[in-house]
């Protein structure tokens, strides 16, 4: 079955906060941070957001801004019983294509240091660049190759 993205709505916010919230509750406690439902929706609101989708069945979502140089992967989560079946490596694809079609060098995303995410990211080809706190900075270059001549 294919994968598929769908633009997510206002009516998704509560599925991808709460999804967020159980996906990252165990590294804010690990971390001792403090998580916000006010910040995810202030954030949520100054994001491309999408669904990820198989079929009918919303799998997670994924979480977008960009600068001029970048796309960055805010949030990208996928519910427990749909892991493991291909969807984070697909919208990781993805969004390296989108990058190089809007002309952006690169892609890039933070994780927290324990999770287990990270290795899936540097299969992908996403490489640590940096550090801060808790979190890992990871990047792949998207730059169209070049055409000669």
């Amino acid at each position: 079955m294919a994968f598929q993205l769908r633009a997510a709505t206002d009516r998704d916010l509560a599925f991808a906060r709460t999804l967020t919230h159980q996906a990252m509750g165990n590294y804010y406690r690990q971390y001792d941070l403090v998580w916000s439902d006010k910040g995810f929706n202030t954030a949520w609101a100054g994001r491309e957001n999408w669904l990820i989708y198989q079929e009918h069945t919303v799998l997670g979502f994924v979480s977008l801004s960009y600068d001029d140089r970048a796309l960055y992967i805010r949030e990208l989560h996928i519910l427990d019983e749909c892991r493991r079946q291909g969807a984070g490596s697909w919208v990781l694809e993805q969004m390296a294509l989108k990058a190089r079609i809007q002309g952006l060098g690169l892609l890039r995303l933070t994780v927290f240091k324990t999770n287990p995410a990270r290795r899936l990211y540097q299969r992908k080809g996403l490489s640590i660049v940096g550090e801060e706190d808790c979190f890992w900075r990871m990047e792949l270059g998207c730059q169209a190759p070049s055409s000669g001549g």
